[in-house]
């Protein structure tokens, strides 16, 4: 069987109830993924942010910025869905963001930066919700369903660990 290097930590799929020690496991990983996405490129040089972590990936230097436009987005969809009977949500195109210069050229610690604010922010927020809140849902057009907020919290904290051991993945391959 062959290694699948788009998915280092298996799709995400989760059946069942949410409980809250699935949505506290959660919120430690995103917590966590400043700190873990940090330690993934501490020491990388710019030859080694610009190679892919696979043939027809991103680079490790897009890979960190999608991770903060990424949960961005998320951020700001979870606070519409507490503030707005099931908004639609704003889908975009994630791999022409990826294509921007912004995402090819930039340094990752400002991306790095901005996780930390932003993940502070979302922790707080997250840590704030009651049950009722993590039930509240938005409608995704993309994928033409509505997502509860709790399964996106989980989603987000496989993204989190996804896209990590994309990095920390090629660096044992590359031996780096």
């Amino acid at each position: 069987m062959t290694e699948d290097l788009r998915y280092p930590v298996g799709k995400f799929h989760h059946e069942g109830d949410i409980t809250a020690a699935h949505r506290e496991a959660w919120m430690r990983d995103i917590e966590q993924l400043p700190d873990k996405l940090a330690a993934a490129i501490q020491g990388l040089s710019p030859e080694q942010l610009n190679t892919p972590y696979r043939d027809g990936g991103w680079t490790v230097r897009q890979v960190v910025h999608h991770l903060a436009d990424s949960h961005m987005n998320a951020f700001i969809r979870m606070k519409l869905a507490l503030t707005e009977e099931r908004p639609t949500i704003k889908p975009y195109e994630e791999g022409d963001w990826a294509a921007l210069p912004d995402s090819v050229s930039a340094e990752p610690q400002l991306s790095l930066d901005l996780l930390k604010g932003l993940h502070a922010r979302w922790i707080l927020l997250l840590q704030s919700m009651s049950d009722a809140d993590f039930a509240k849902t938005f409608f995704h057009p993309g994928s033409q369903q509505v997502q509860r907020l709790d399964r996106t919290l989980g989603l987000y904290a496989w993204h989190s660990r996804h896209h990590v051991a994309h990095i920390t993945s090629l660096r044992e391959r590359m031996g780096w």
